[in-house]
């Protein structure tokens, strides 16, 4: 059966390979997606539509189809401030969500992050985890919600926190055993399959995948 996907954020690091495993799966026949700069979509089932993400009555008309996938997300450090952070990790992706279920997009797929918590006293989790509290309020027939813990993988923007990260993550991820094992890194492209995969195979309700059960999802031949 042949799907309908809106892709939002293409740019990063999971949404870039969302695009393009979109882009080679014959279950897909068409991938609109919606960026804020330009994210190379090529091919004559896919079409770019360059959008101002804070101005949703310009672009909410775009979301159609049979899934809507989010990977919209930045960095305080990018952003500038927490203010910011949360106009892009939590309005632009509510205001996504939210023209997706208007519109009758039965399955919304979010990437979100392990330790995602609406009452976090840390802020990056907390706003995660309202942005999931959101969306599920939202009432989507299916919906796909995806925590990873440290993602790996090529970026087009350096960050020296994470290159630190990614540096040790071979040791780190040696030592989270057990029921630890959640807290392993996950290279993007892993966390891109799991969502097309999910994508192709819309859940009745809930789908929630956290750490290392993102890479077993992955990985998992799919009938």
């Amino acid at each position: 059966m042949a799907n309908h996907a809106v892709l939002a954020g293409a740019t990063g690091l999971v949404g870039a390979e969302v695009l393009r495993q979109l882009a080679v799966d014959a279950r897909f026949d068409r991938v609109v997606v919606l960026a804020r700069s330009p994210a190379g979509a090529g091919g004559a089932k896919l079409a770019e539509r360059r959008v101002d993400f804070s101005r949703p009555a310009e672009w909410a008309g775009e979301v159609r189809g049979d899934c809507a996938v989010c990977c919209l997300g930045t960095t305080i450090k990018r952003a500038g401030s927490r203010g910011a952070f949360r106009a892009v990790d939590f309005d632009m992706a509510f205001a996504f969500a939210r023209a997706a279920r208007e519109n009758g997009v039965p399955h919304f797929l979010l990437v979100s992050a392990l330790g995602a918590n609406a009452r976090s006293s840390m802020f990056y989790m907390r706003v995660k985890g309202e942005l999931e509290e959101a969306v599920r309020g939202l009432g989507f027939p299916s919906l796909t919600l995806l925590r990873p813990s440290l993602l790996t993988g090529p970026r087009k923007e350096k960050r020296f926190a994470e290159a630190v990260a990614r540096a040790v993550a071979p040791l780190y991820d040696f030592v989270m055993v057990g029921p630890l094992k959640k807290y392993r890194s996950v290279a993007g492209a892993v966390v891109a399959r799991a969502l097309v995969e999910s994508a192709a195979r819309p859940p009745a309700g809930l789908r929630l995948l956290e750490g290392d059960a993102i890479a077993a999802y992955a990985a998992t031949p799919h009938d």
